[in-house]
């Protein structure tokens, strides 16, 4: 995969908002545990930011989705991990399947606003006894006339204290478990409030992602129209693996930058701090382990750009994007532990950005589908275990 010029100049308009708009404030909002997602959404709308791979008549670029990859990778400069992941959600996961399988009355309805950064959307998949197993969600969609009543729970819903409205996995059938489900279109919020049946059960405190704000979600008989659905009923676990891949390979993609930051600062630190008459930097264990941690998170460059090219180009990259996302997962605990150590005391301050990396990257072998989860779909793709892809 090659950025040209039109990817390069997204780059750097993000880049500058980043550091103008994003990074001054990041201690701040890591402090107060949430960060204003509607002032900064829509900042990034007015630059353009949220829909460059969405269509044009909602307000989108009409790219591919290679630019939503050179996006990603540029967030990775931010001074946090949750700001970030906030922002993938917005644009590559809970859009997709809006924008794939919607309505054009849905489209306008909630696709052009997230599109402007009017509304903040999140995806309602995760429940508390449903993570990775999307096949075992529990939360029903129920006729009644023309409308679904909705009852049931979500957890670990990035976006969710703040959202104007879920895409939210739910089953409307009582047939085999990959064949009930369906995604609907929930709004959360009427005049900046509740809508009646949806309550903020709690507020999940969380070890890192701290400027993300995570909810667990109730939901108690609230209607929705049936017009609200994506697409075919029962198609919506179809629907959300589609949905998925795009999510792994973003995810991927915006740790490479974060990545590489980790290990050039820590050579800065390295080459500065003095042990026993000489650096840090000066010990050849330094210099050994730094280097085969960069030619790492470059290996895991080379396998996302080629997942990229091949999705650009029309074909199923469920292996690769798998594979993409288990390496980004083992290297975000890697690259900030093995660095850490190299800052000494420094580096178990929370005020370093190691230290921060080292708390927030933990989650990449968890969320988005765990660590094991990728090896089992890699061994069912590679014929060692019995039981078929799904």
């Amino acid at each position: 995969m090659h950025f040209t010029h039109e990817h390069r100049e997204i780059q750097k308009t993000l880049q500058r908002f980043i550091d103008e708009e994003i990074n001054p404030h990041v201690d701040e909002w890591e402090a107060a545990e949430i960060f204003p997602a509607h002032e900064v959404f829509k900042k990034m709308g007015n630059l353009g930011l949220l829909g460059l791979c969405k269509p044009e008549e909602y307000g989108g670029a009409g790219l591919d989705y290679s630019y939503s990859l050179a996006m990603a990778e540029t967030l990775g400069h931010i001074h946090c991990g949750g700001v970030p992941m906030a922002i993938g959600v917005q644009t590559d996961m809970c859009t997709p399947a809006l924008a794939r399988y919607g309505s054009d009355e849905l489209k306008r309805q909630f696709l052009a606003p997230a599109i402007a950064g009017d509304m903040v959307g999140c995806i309602g998949v995760s429940e508390p006894a449903a993570g990775s197993d999307v096949s075992g969600i529990k939360s029903v969609a129920r006729k009644d006339g023309d409308d679904y009543l909705i009852t049931g729970q979500k957890m670990w819903i990035t976006n969710s204290l703040q959202a104007d409205w879920m895409c939210m996995l739910v089953n409307t059938g009582e047939g085999p478990v990959h064949k009930n489900k369906s995604l609907v279109m929930v709004p959360m919020r009427e005049n900046g409030k509740l809508r009646p049946g949806i309550e903020v059960a709690q507020k999940i405190r969380k070890i890192g992602m701290h400027s993300s704000d995570t909810g667990l979600i109730y939901f108690d008989e609230v209607r929705v129209p049936q017009r609200y659905r994506l697409g075919a009923e029962g198609q919506g676990f179809i629907y959300q693996m589609q949905q998925f891949q795009e999510e792994r390979l973003w995810c991927a993609a915006s740790t490479l930058a974060s990545l590489t930051n980790c290990i050039q600062w820590t050579i800065d630190y390295a080459q500065e701090r003095k042990l026993f008459g000489a650096t840090i930097a000066d010990q050849q264990w330094v210099q050994f382990k730094l280097a085969e941690l960069k030619t790492e998170v470059e290996a895991l460059r080379a396998l996302t750009y080629r997942a990229c090219d091949l999705y650009v180009n029309g074909q199923d990259v469920l292996e690769l994007a798998s594979m993409a996302k288990l390496k980004a997962g083992r290297l975000n605990r890697e690259v900030p532990d093995t660095c850490l150590q190299f800052w000494g005391g420094m580096g178990f301050t929370l005020e370093n950005k190691v230290s921060r990396m080292y708390r927030d990257g933990r989650l990449a072998s968890i969320g988005g589908g765990a660590d094991e989860v990728m090896l089992g779909i890699l061994s069912k793709l590679m014929g060692i275990a019995k039981t078929p892809v799904r």
